[in-house]
């Protein structure tokens, strides 16, 4: 089974381009996962230098490269939002996705990464997480937060969804131009869109066409932790039209572990996977290289079981 690396886990330390690949090599990887932290002239020695190294470039998370206006340390997938109620701030989370997909195509990738905006309340999930992390899962205090969390959230989603459906709408039309998949993202922070059931909506709007569904491991699990949704029910949602999955552990609510370091069971993904479902193990810092070997190791191990599809 072919696991892809993102570049995640050490181009934030890096600003050698040829530095960041030869240690992506050197733990036998052959496809690569560009993250959001490149700048274009990193991007632009990725396409000059991979193929030396053996290897190729199968998605992007966007922004890949980072839009202009922002440094590498300061330019998040969600610097720009798709769902943004400003017109100018939408327009510019569209044009430089546009110029993330432009730039997949170039590499001869097969898809794009997508967070697609938030709902802009007050975001608690950090609280939930210190108390989950306490053992006050079951505490009022707990509840209480959740319940509001919910509450605001819902009283001003749809103004917000409709803005991400109206970007989606654009980038479909771009992204078929250019023949290139986008992957709707399971998102960590409840304010993020989608929720589930924004998810449902996305996937039944844009039935028939580029846009599928990513699916986080990490962040699936932390929303099953914090009781809002089903780890399982992502997937079974999204499992007809699942194009990649971003493989990492999560320790109680710390994701982004190297696969085997936390308490994930990855045998769940063993009846969605397919051959051509691109896998890109996304742990991060401070995961070393032996870590990343193991937990590569540990998910050949675990999807090569006898239930896992074809």
């Amino acid at each position: 089974m072919d696991f892809a690396l993102s570049t995640s886990w050490n181009a934030s330390q890096s600003e050698n381009t040829k530095e960041l690949l030869f240690e992506i090599n050197q733990l036998g990887f052959k496809q690569i996962e560009l993250s959001f932290n490149f700048s274009p002239a990193m991007v632009k020695d990725v396409a000059r230098l991979a193929g030396s190294f053996g290897l190729s470039v199968i998605s992007l998370h966007n922004y890949c490269p980072v839009p202009d206006e922002f440094s590498r340390d300061k330019a998040l997938p969600d610097c720009y939002s798709m769902s943004s109620l400003d017109e100018f701030q939408r327009l510019q989370a569209v044009k430089y996705t546009k110029r993330t997909i432009d730039m997949a195509s170039v590499l001869g990738a097969k898809a794009v990464v997508l967070h697609c905006g938030r709902v802009e309340v007050v975001d608690r999930t950090r609280q939930l997480i210190g108390l989950y992390d306490q053992g006050r899962k079951d505490s009022a205090e707990f509840t209480d937060i959740k319940s509001r969390m919910r509450a605001e959230r819902d009283d001003l989603a749809q103004g917000f969804l409709n803005r991400t459906l109206k970007s989606l709408d654009q980038l479909n039309k771009h992204a078929k131009e250019q023949n290139i998949l986008l992957g709707v993202e399971t998102r960590f922070y409840h304010r993020e869109i989608p929720s589930f059931d924004e998810l449902k909506v996305i996937l039944d709007k844009f039935e028939y066409s580029q846009i599928f569904y990513w699916h986080d491991t990490g962040h699936a699990q932390l929303m099953e932790n914090l009781g809002f949704t089903r780890h399982k029910d992502f997937l079974d949602l999204g499992s007809d039209r699942l194009i990649g999955v971003h493989l990492h552990d999560i320790s109680s609510c710390r994701d982004h572990l190297a696969p085997g370091q936390g308490a994930l069971d990855f045998s769940i993904l063993n009846d969605y996977l397919k051959t051509d479902t691109i896998k890109v193990i996304e742990a991060h810092a401070p995961a070393i290289g032996l870590d990343i070997i193991k937990g590569r190791q540990y998910l050949t191990e675990v999807f090569n079981k006898p239930n896992a599809n074809p």
